[in-house]
């Protein structure tokens, strides 16, 4: 329903408002036919219908405007209620949603029309909404200066489009920042311009091109992304005097955590680095293994992904992890944040939310856990971390201690590194005895992996003698940090065990030093045993997810492909040997190799052979070997000193295939090879020869599976020469 209001032309869909006093009447952007496929979704289906719909249609565009894990990347910022938000290029409405849920009033401005009527469509029964449709810089001076979050998500890289100019991202700052309330915050979300993941073989995501973004763009190109230091020298020019750095990963479109400056990732935490949906990639190299020399020098920040940047006080928040890839009822939050006890700070804690009521019984649950572990393990040598129960808002919310130590997962690594199996097999067996203990009592923690316990070894000076090094860890506090997954019944431990070291092989292939059968022997985990575990262990994956698929499983679904160009280099290198055409010459006394030579750059491309051979008076029979594999041939020319070959000639041309007959007699004959040698067989000496003499070749060539060209040859329509 449309409507004049002041002289501002208003339409409501449910509650929200649009708002198109400065619409110029055009959309100078769309994605066309899918958009009104996403506007008809929005418009039939609920919010609650989406992952299905996801599933149905398997498209890169549904996924990345109605996925609800887009919300990641606000969701985690502490929106205090009823402060107002101002999200510019509010798009299909990704993550207004969010925005809505958090604060008091929310003001969208978007150019595109249809992409405004989708985003309101979705967000119906939201009534804290208005969406300024038109551009930015017409709609800007009609804003109000009491924002306290003005929002660019996936923008700020736009501006030149936005605003034009010599110094279109410093004035796109500059006209934002008067309409912040006092202490108000500007949150800018962008790709990092030398994102590990473009150096891997990632596309640019805006142009979808590869490396743009690494030769610093073009003077054409009308979207850029920026590295930090460029970012920081725009918010100087601009006036800013605070900002803060968060790092989402892998990257702000689908965040499943988000780093800071005073909390930076481990070795080893970074191993999910194949999300790029869009289109397909290339892999150049192992990211993760990249990543972790990156974390060990300090670099993260410089090869991160993606931005979050908070123009303005930061927040007390260090670390962010997001469990909502799974089934409602067990989709949370984890933060990392400092504690208060009135003006003084106190040591950081560990806090897990719910996304939603359906999550709350979850939550609840870990402090159950903790207590019936801590009954399991009292007066063995493993530790639970403490849990307290509180309530926030109506949900509940899980309070951890945050314990500092080693990862036993770093610790293990760390022995590969060294090649001390040794050391591996000490703490690996360690390892079983601790989480073993107490095995029958009604008690387990099913996701008891390596990641999960830190050692305190009681010192932080670990250099020294290694084997002095090993027993403080071997000697030292174990505690178990996460044990969201745990059940009320027992599970043998060898269980637990082999599934701890199965998840930690699959996560890098580095490891391959430890060998899985040997893991089973000192287990004892027999075959059977193996086929139960697979079976519980896919049982376990489809009661976490639901009947949702992984962003794994959906890129795989979507068919965005991941191509490895060493195998494009190995697959080159073995056509070399293979794709080589070898001549032979018989003067009178059969052939030889001796008398036989290679024809370099013979093939012109995969499936065409042309080459020119200066030949001798005295060459009876010239051979062509065109390829060292089963092949179908057709001769597309053959001419001798510029005359064609009367290729049909009788006793002219013989080959170790079948040849087929043609429907036309003009047409070039064809012949199948079922054999790794195939030859054809040219009589020169039933030709005009002279003392020297020219040879032009033109072969088409197809490679075939030894068993096909063998059928083909059975049932042949010519005989064999």
């Amino acid at each position: 329903m449309a409507e004049q209001t002041t002289g501002r032309k208003i339409e409501s869909i449910g509650k929200v408002s649009l708002d198109y006093s400065r619409y110029s009447g055009r959309d100078y952007y769309s994605e066309g036919a899918m958009e009104d496929e996403l506007l008809d979704i929005v418009k039939s289906r609920s919010s609650g219908e989406y992952d299905t719909v996801i599933e149905e249609r398997r498209k890169w565009p549904i996924l990345y405007h109605l996925s609800s894990l887009r919300e990641n990347i606000v969701d985690w910022i502490p929106m205090e209620r009823g402060c107002r938000v101002l999200e510019v290029g509010s798009g299909c409405g990704a993550v207004t949603g969010a925005f809505s849920r958090k604060a008091g009033k929310v003001d969208c401005v978007e150019l595109s029309k249809k992409r405004s009527l989708i985003n309101a469509y979705r967000h119906r029964e939201c009534g804290n909404i208005t969406i300024h449709v038109g551009n930015f810089k017409d709609i800007e001076p009609d804003l109000p200066s009491d924002y306290d979050y003005i929002c660019l998500i996936g923008v700020f890289e736009y501006g030149r489009s936005y605003i034009g100019g010599d110094s279109p991202y410093e004035d796109f700052l500059s006209r934002l920042l008067p309409h912040l309330a006092p202490g108000g915050r500007i949150v800018i979300a962008i790709e990092n311009q030398y994102g590990l993941k473009y150096f891997a073989g990632c596309r640019e995501d805006h142009l979808g091109t590869y490396f743009s973004g690494i030769e610093n763009y073009g003077p054409e190109d009308g979207v850029r992304t920026f590295s930090r230091n460029s970012l920081e020298r725009i918010f100087g020019r601009c006036g800013v005097e605070e900002w803060h750095f968060y790092y989402p990963y892998p990257d702000y479109k689908f965040m499943t955590a988000l780093y800071s400056d005073e909390y930076l990732p481990g070795k080893g935490e970074l191993f999910n680095n194949l999300r790029n949906f869009d289109r397909s990639r290339m892999l150049l190299f192992n990211e993760k293994n990249a990543f972790d020399g990156f974390v060990e020098d300090g670099l993260f920040p410089v090869f991160a992904n993606s931005y979050a940047v908070v123009l303005g006080g930061g927040f007390d928040i260090k670390f962010v992890k997001y469990s909502n890839d799974r089934a409602p009822e067990y989709a949370i939050r984890t933060e990392i944040c400092g504690s208060w006890f009135g003006n003084r700070r106190g040591p950081d804690m560990v806090r897990k939310y719910p996304m939603g009521e359906a999550a709350a019984d979850h939550v609840r649950g870990m402090a159950v856990a903790c207590e019936s572990l801590r009954e399991r393990y009292r007066g063995g040598s493993l530790e639970i971390n403490n849990c307290e129960l509180l309530e926030e808002e109506g949900l509940p919310c899980a309070q951890f201690e945050f314990v500092e130590g080693i990862s036993l997962l770093e610790v293990l690594d760390g022995c590969l590194e060294r090649d001390d199996m040794e050391g591996f097999g000490a703490f690996f067996r360690k390892f079983v005895e601790r989480v073993g203990y107490n095995s029958q009592y009604p008690a387990a923690d099913f996701d008891l992996v390596f990641g999960n316990i830190l050692i305190s070894p009681g010192s932080d000076n670990l250099s020294g003698e290694r084997s002095a090094v090993r027993k403080r860890l071997l000697e030292g506090k174990w505690t178990l940090i996460d044990y969201e997954w745990t059940f009320g019944k027992p599970v043998d431990t060898k269980r637990l065990a082999f599934r701890a070291v199965y998840w930690y092989l699959l996560e890098d292939k580095k490891r391959g030093k430890v060998k899985l059968d040997r893991v089973m022997k000192e287990l004892s985990v027999t075959d059977k045993d193996m086929k139960e575990f697979w079976e519980e262990e896919g049982e376990f994956q489809r009661f976490v997810t639901g009947k949702r698929s992984s962003m794994a499983e959906m890129r795989e679904k979507i068919g965005c492909r991941v191509m490895n160009p060493q195998d494009w280099i190995d697959r080159y290198q073995d056509s070399e040997e293979v794709n080589r055409v070898q001549i032979y010459e018989d003067r009178g006394q059969g052939y030889s190799e001796e008398d036989s030579y290679f024809v370099r750059e013979a093939y012109q491309g995969d499936w065409m052979i042309e080459m020119e051979l200066k030949v001798g008076g005295d060459v009876e029979m010239l051979r062509i070997d065109p390829g060292m594999y089963p092949c179908l041939v057709k001769i597309r020319e053959m001419t001798f000193n510029g005359t064609g070959v009367p290729l049909r000639k009788r006793r002219l041309l013989y080959a170790n295939g079948s040849i087929v007959k043609s429907r036309e007699e003009r047409d070039c004959p064809s012949i199948v090879f079922p054999t790794e040698d195939p030859n054809i067989n040219i009589a020169l000496k039933r030709l005009d020869r002279g003392q020297e003499n020219t040879l032009k070749v033109r072969l088409e060539i197809v490679r075939l599976p030894l068993a096909m060209a063998r059928d083909m040859a059975a049932v042949r329509s010519g005989s064999k020469g």
